[in-house]
């Protein structure tokens, strides 16, 4: 039997520290493209879907998704040029696209009253896609997404995108030389190692690359996202990693002005990757909010 650990909220926990979540890996056409993602399970119970951030993938809710199953059937999306998803010729990756790729996603998998997970780029997403289709999501949780990114940072990640990246001899050479960005992760060096593992793609030459359109950075768009909070009537969630500045006192107000009924939480001992960071502490503070609005069986 795995050992049990004490977690972030003081409780044992039947697990040995940061075992990913089984899944199975299943595809869906939508935007003309064939995205990938990762179920889960447990089937028949109510729905989350969980959308990653920039130049991530769905396993960055590995380490989360367990706790979820138990009571959930729990979804994680590949965004179009992102992880084992399609790329897009020629390149599009403005955020309404994503967000209607993730409505036919939605569809496809008939979604009804589902919970709603965005992480960084995809918490923008998944505001975009919210605030359209009211009445299909039926809680909201964004998660450390930056609301009016400043153009200094647009300008350094378009930079970057137009780069060509790095490719490496061997997936061993890959594995020890991948970092997550921003840096400031205080991720186990075991999960950052589950990560590398998922993140590399092997060329027809026999070297490696990120599993990434470096296009998603170099075409990326400004988009304010404060106005799309107008147009959110369900409950929703604002998460900020305790290290991470992207939800400042000044933003958390901002959102409040716009979505009076928006609550608010902070995944301690984390920066930018919550569901990395302090997996259990995501997990405690998103479980509070969803044990608040209990799901109710039609």
């Amino acid at each position: 039997m795995p050992p049990r650990v004490k977690t972030d909220a003081g409780i044992d926990h039947p697990w040995s520290v940061f075992q990913p979540a089984p899944f199975a890996s299943r595809f869906v056409k939508a935007g003309g493209l064939r995205l990938h993602y990762l179920d889960y399970g447990t089937a028949g119970g109510p729905a989350i879907l969980c959308v990653h951030g920039g130049a991530a993938h769905a396993h960055w809710f590995d380490f989360v998704a367990a706790d979820f199953s138990v009571d959930y059937h729990v979804r994680a999306l590949d965004l179009r040029g992102h992880g084992d998803s399609a790329w897009p010729q020629p390149p599009d990756y403005a955020y309404q696209r994503h967000a209607s790729d993730l409505a036919e996603v939605v569809e496809k998998l008939d979604l009804r009253d589902f919970v709603l997970i965005g992480h960084s780029m995809g918490g923008m997403v998944s505001l975009v896609y919210a605030s359209a289709h009211p009445g299909r999501v039926a809680r909201l949780v964004v998660a450390d997404t930056t609301m009016r990114m400043a153009e200094e940072r647009l300008a350094e990640i378009r930079e970057v995108g137009s780069r060509s990246g790095s490719r490496y001899a061997t997936l061993e050479e890959f594995i020890a030389r991948f970092r997550l960005r921003p840096p400031g992760t205080t991720a186990a060096p075991e999960i950052i190692r589950h990560l590398a593992r998922n993140s590399g793609r092997q060329l027809g030459d026999g070297s490696w690359r990120h599993k990434f359109d470096r296009n998603v950075y170099a075409g990326r768009e400004r988009l304010d996202g404060l106005p799309y909070w107008n147009q959110i009537g369900i409950p929703a969630l604002l998460i900020k990693g305790e290290r991470s500045q992207r939800i400042t006192p000044q933003v958390a107000s901002q959102v409040k002005a716009r979505c009076p009924h928006v609550e608010f939480a902070e995944v301690p001992r984390s920066d930018h990757h919550v569901t990395l960071d302090n997996p259990w502490g995501f997990v405690r503070v998103v479980k509070a909010f969803l044990e608040k609005h209990a799901y109710q069986k039609p």
